[in-house]
């Protein structure tokens, strides 16, 4: 069974020209393999096999992601293979440039130092850099599931796969519209900024030929953290726009309240906030504008910065049970690492590294308020495993708004999910889950990373049935659950 049923996964499971390369000496891609990430243990994996088959063709709900919604609304054709699948991922560029790639040969951030072509051909060279890795069994099930490449990517082959990439992206089949159906995405999040206009999200539900939805997300991460490029300007259009009228602090609250108010009538579900920490804090408004006029001056400090932004991780929390938006935060990153290749590339270019972030004191203050608020939905994501198990499953084991968000980023990797699955089950059970967020910028990566974490669950479920301890009937029941009705649950869908 294909991963997503579509013509394209039939036509490309077993690419025309595979036989010639076993004659050849080239053995098949692990990826076309119908049991890849299943046990080895045969009787576990018949089982997975059973379970996997339950959710293999789910359409995809995708709650969270980096997708332009203009690409699928005007239906850009993409431009070439290194500006579709290396250049704009974070997850691939970063491995590459650790071998010693300077950045600008792969068109990092825009730049155009070298031409595509030559990109690819730094990519084919360091493939072999992607083994084991996420990124690398991502790239390969889109390689054979999504595009039906003819053979393994290699140094010595990089030109003439380029050149088969290139002529099948010019093809009508891989417009972005057309993939969006075979997909089988029924639900695809973007990230927005509070003052887009959202007009292409309103053109493709406006579109009687397209059959997904398309939902923005509001992100107001530069509206909040005072060290953020352009911030005092931001905020002052973000109070001339939608202020009604009103100066100050208690303007840009009322702002970012209307601008909320847009993006549930545009159909936005949810508000995500990329918090440096999980910390949560209640300030008196007095206290809280005389901050905020403080790093309008420019003379806040970074501990300003830090009370602050939490101030206003409660404050949305507040406007979250007012306006019904699903609450999710994704803490924890120390963004933008590298001075230099930041101010050079541009943010989200590869040098976000993790650090260790608590959640159990941070967010008592929110929820001490608002956790057993009706209808507000929490979703904290972590990049830090440790917690999983010692804070965020006992937090969503008792708090009706708290659900745990998937393994993200630097954990939505096979081990990793399996890591998760264990960790969270034992205090929380199944239902107290987001749901599989992709959170990717590469569109032809979605079917693949979904994939991943269905055949993830299946092989965990499995070995809960191998082992007696869940029955193969309930097992058959939550994997269901854990697919598709944990994100249309937590997400509000």
């Amino acid at each position: 069974m294909s991963h997503f049923l579509s013509p394209i996964a039939t036509r490309t499971l077993f690419p025309a020209d595979a036989a010639a390369d076993v004659q050849a000496g080239a053995r098949p891609s692990p990826a076309a393999d119908p049991d890849r990430l299943l046990p080895a243990d045969p009787g576990t994996r018949s089982i997975a096999r059973e379970l996997l088959a339950r959710v293999e063709g789910l359409p995809i709900i995708s709650p969270h992601g980096h997708v332009d919604a203009a690409m699928l609304e005007q239906d850009t054709p993409f431009p070439d293979p290194a500006t579709l699948l290396v250049s704009p991922d974070h997850y691939v560029t970063r491995l590459i440039h650790a071998s010693g790639v300077p950045l600008e040969r792969l068109r990092v951030g825009g730049t155009t130092a070298v031409e595509p072509r030559e990109t690819w051909r730094e990519f084919a060279k360091a493939w072999p850099l992607f083994d084991g890795t996420a990124s690398g069994y991502w790239m390969r099930d889109s390689f054979e599931h999504v595009f039906g490449l003819s053979r393994e990517v290699s140094e010595e082959n990089a030109d003439a796969l380029f050149d088969e990439l290139d002529a099948k992206l010019k093809s009508p089949a891989f417009r972005p519209r057309q993939l969006f159906k075979e997909f089988n995405i029924e639900v695809l999040a973007t990230t927005d900024d509070p003052l887009d206009e959202l007009a292409a999200h309103a053109a493709i539900a406006k579109d009687p030929t397209f059959a997904g939805r398309v939902l923005p997300t509001f992100r107001p991460d530069a509206y909040i953290k005072f060290a953020a490029a352009g911030w005092a300007e931001r905020v002052e259009r973000l109070i001339d726009t939608a202020g009604d009228g009103i100066g100050g602090y208690e303007g840009y609250l009322r702002a970012l309240e209307n601008r909320r108010q847009y993006f549930v009538e545009h159909g936005a579900v949810s508000a995500d906030h990329g918090v440096r920490t999980a910390q949560t804090l209640r300030l008196e408004a007095g206290t809280a504008a005389a901050l905020f006029d403080k790093a309008r001056r420019g003379e806040a400090t970074a501990q300003d910065a830090d009370v602050f932004e939490a101030h206003m991780t409660y404050q949305m929390a507040r406007m979250s049970v007012a306006d019904g938006l699903v609450m999710t935060i994704h803490p924890g990153v120390f963004r933008n690492h590298h001075t230099a290749s930041f101010n050079t590339f541009g943010a989200d270019t590869g040098h976000d590294i993790p650090f260790a972030v608590s959640y159990t004191e941070a967010l008592r203050p929110m929820l001490e308020d608002f956790g057993t608020a009706p209808g507000f939905h929490f979703i904290p994501f972590t990049i830090d495993e440790t917690v999983f198990s010692r804070e965020i499953a006992p937090l969503a084991g008792f708090y009706p708004s708290v659900f745990i968000g998937a393994p993200w980023w630097f954990l939505d990797a096979p081990d990793a999910m399996l890591r998760f699955r264990a960790a969270v089950t034992e205090t929380a059970g199944f239902s107290r889950s987001s749901g599989f967020i992709d959170d990717t910028r590469a569109f032809c990566s979605i079917p693949a990373r979904h994939n991943t974490s269905r055949r993830i669950e299946a092989s965990f479920l499995a070995r809960l049935v191998a082992e007696r301890r869940v029955s193969e009937a309930r097992a058959q029941e939550i994997i269901v659950d854990i697919v598709d009705a944990a994100p249309r649950r937590a997400f509000k869908l």
